[in-house]
């Protein structure tokens, strides 16, 4: 199994195809906060203190993103509730890189948004 802690991200065009379920529920069981929906994307839900410390999150994972090429949909709803998707378009599924964004966006919660609760966000 591919470990995704302290990577970075691979370039799309050199990815072969989605990894496997049983790796990526592995790879998943790693992940604090976030769970496979569908076998196909990872999933992880905020409640922010408020609407500044959303965006500002948002903005956070925003350059992140961009600096690894991998680029998760962000949904804000309901002024703080934050719903996180990674998946590999490119691919139709989960990939590697979907593991190591998800690994940086968790730190960047530890390190500069400490959301006030994980868990369920309104539909999005």
């Amino acid at each position: 199994m591919r470990r995704a802690h302290g990577r970075r991200c691979e370039p799309c065009e050199g990815l072969k195809g989605p990894i496997g379920a049983k790796e990526a529920k592995a790879l998943a069981a790693e992940l604090k906060g976030w769970r496979l929906i569908g076998g196909k994307t990872l999933r992880q839900e905020l409640v922010m203190k408020d609407f500044m410390a959303a965006v500002r999150f948002i903005n956070a994972v925003a350059r992140a993103a961009e600096a690894e090429g991998h680029h998760p949909d962000l949904h804000l709803t309901g002024y703080r509730n934050l719903a996180v998707e990674l998946t590999t378009h490119s691919i139709g599924g989960l990939s590697i890189n979907d593991f190591i964004m998800a690994e940086k966006i968790t730190a960047l919660q530890e390190r500069e948004a400490r959301p006030v609760r994980r868990g369920h966000v309104a539909a999005v």
